[in-house]
């Protein structure tokens, strides 16, 4: 009685690691037949319930018999291998997505300018008409002398463009009713600004070539 006893032990012992294990294969497999964004979305969940039936799965097999468990062991890492296989393909597409949803350097400088998306890769200035290109120039205006000591030489050139492609814009809308008022407001920060601009920018070039220097 007590040798079936044991022998029963061991076959239960036996059965319940086989189902640990199955239930890893099985929970893998079902990962890599998943819709790839599912899977980026609920990573956390996943790595979770993953982390809980490979542990379960190796809880299982410690009283097992060596071959049994060799064996069962070799299972378990298989299904490791491929879930890590996974994880670095999900991660990878993470990281793209992540780098394409980064706005760029030029992209932040026009949007420390000008507001957040008020401008994109299009520097038309469509959306500045007579009733809010003086909040426009003063906007810019206002934030470049807040931050002109931060600007790099290629920032300088950037600014120098987006600048002329305000001034662009002012051509068109003094013809569709620019105040006087209004006219010469914009006037007066185009003559701060023209002076300042060129020192800020001459000096960010001396600025950069010391600092290669060095």
């Amino acid at each position: 009685m007590v040798l079936l006893g044991i022998v029963s032990c061991k076959n239960k012992e036996k059965e319940l690691a086989n189902q640990r294990i199955t239930e890893l294969e099985t929970y893998v497999d079902s990962l890599k037949a998943a819709n790839a964004d599912e899977l980026e979305a609920n990573w956390d969940k996943i790595q979770m319930d993953f982390d809980r039936k490979n542990l379960e799965a190796s809880d299982a097999i410690t009283n097992l018999d060596n071959e049994t468990k060799t064996s069962s062991q070799e299972k378990i890492n298989s299904s490791t291998t491929k879930y890590d296989e996974l994880k670095v393909s999900v991660t990878a597409k993470a990281e793209v997505k992540k780098a394409a949803a980064k706005p760029s350097a030029s992209q932040l400088l026009r949007d420390q300018l000008f507001g957040a998306g008020k401008i994109g890769e299009d520097i038309s200035f469509a959306w500045v008409n007579k009733d809010n290109i003086l909040k426009v120039y003063d906007t810019f205006f206002q934030s470049y002398k807040d931050n002109k000591g931060d600007f790099s030489r290629e920032d300088y050139d950037e600014i120098k463009l987006m600048y002329e492609g305000l001034d662009n814009r002012k051509n068109t809308v003094e013809k569709e009713g620019l105040t006087t008022e209004d006219n010469n407001k914009i006037a007066s920060i185009k003559f701060k600004f023209g002076p300042m601009f060129k020192a800020n920018r001459i000096g960010a070039k001396s600025r950069e070539t010391a600092e290669v220097k060095e």
